[in-house]
């Protein structure tokens, strides 16, 4: 039986893409840069991915890739890379400007709410992530919140979900599941927690990454009948 859930914010709770879309917009306005179009901002989300793997894969360190990718995004469009480091920080805050929950989110986060124990379980930065979860009222909702700066280890680390369950105590490996959008991130993280994984895919990727996945679901509506189905 499924006891706790471990929830991913970013782009399984809430909507990153919007988020991401609208804090770069406004940053670009705030330090008169011009202005950043839609396929610019497509162009950076590419970018982001690749050096969030890189941070997963333990390859760079958050500070590094924070400020990398922007660097090299600015360098692709052709606007100076100093400004980097100064970006990173305004974009950082403006992140929790906008609050856009994924389809039935919020829905799910309500129906367990007070009869299974949730945790957000997120590798965003603190300051963004504190900001996105004020402005929802999610730091309401979810019984414990574990970001990896403050856990100091990243999903899909083992060491982070060791963390994870000295706050909230022991369990079985099947009644603990992680849902999460990222394959590197959240799936194999709970693989290496051996606890059960749900992988939230919305736009019918392909596993492509050798992950083991419990369960393959496209709306978080579906959460529901995973929950019943172990309880029998």
């Amino acid at each position: 039986m499924i006891k706790v859930l471990l929830w991913d914010i970013d782009g399984t709770i809430l909507d990153f893409l919007a988020a991401e879309k609208a804090a770069i917009k406004k940053c670009f306005e705030i330090m008169n840069l011009g202005i950043c179009t839609d396929e610019m901002v497509a162009d950076y989300s590419l970018i982001n991915c690749k050096y969030w793997e890189m941070l997963e894969r333990g390859e760079m360190t958050k500070a590094e890739i924070l400020v990398c990718r922007f660097r090299e995004f600015f360098e692709k469009i052709g606007i100076n890379t100093a400004v980097a480091e100064e970006f990173n920080s305004m974009y950082q805050i403006r992140l929790g400007d906008t609050i856009c929950y994924k389809p039935n989110a919020r829905e799910m986060l309500d129906k367990y709410s007070g009869s299974l124990v949730q945790c957000a379980v997120t590798n965003g930065t603190v300051v963004a992530q504190r900001r996105k979860l004020s402005a929802s009222g999610l730091d309401r909702v979810f019984d414990h919140i574990f970001i990896s700066e403050e856990v100091g280890s990243e999903k899909p680390n083992r060491t982070f979900f060791d963390e994870v369950f000295k706050v909230i105590g022991r369990y079985d490996s099947s009644e603990v599941m992680i849902i999460g959008d990222s394959l590197t991130s959240d799936i194999r993280g709970g693989n290496n927690a051996g606890i059960l994984t749900c992988w939230y895919n919305q736009q019918h990727k392909i596993n492509d990454k050798g992950e083991t996945v419990d369960y393959e679901i496209d709306d978080l509506a579906k959460v529901a009948e995973i929950i019943d189905r172990e309880m029998i």
